[in-house]
């Protein structure tokens, strides 16, 4: 299950990672985003070691929410050397989101 990241963990968890991150951007009330919680379970057992997976509720971290210009959920977002490397909006399937998370994860 991916990491509750909020405003206290999120240096150390996302920017400071040695691995890459994938950060879901999230709320309880959204559809879409209750729809993306499997997908991102899967994809983080399948990529254990590789990459890391977290999730930060917008509601309870506005302040990161306004930071990286989150106007609409799910958005997910690859850190890569404290970084966004990459931004998927909306609900992605698995297949698409892992041809994207490729370019950034070691063999």
């Amino acid at each position: 299950m991916p990491k509750e990241i909020n405003q206290a963990n999120f240096e150390a968890e996302i920017l400071k990672s040695s691995e890459p991150a994938l950060l879901d951007f999230w709320a309880s009330w959204c559809g879409p985003c209750r729809r993306m919680a499997p997908i991102l379970d899967e994809i983080e057992k399948d990529l254990l070691g590789k990459l890391k997976v977290g999730k930060l509720n917008v509601d309870e971290n506005p302040e990161l929410a306004h930071r990286f210009q989150v106007m609409s959920i799910p958005t997910l977002m690859v850190f890569q050397g404290g970084q966004v490397v990459e931004k998927i909006i909306g609900l992605t399937p698995k297949p698409e989101l892992m041809q994207v998370l490729q370019k950034y994860i070691s063999r």
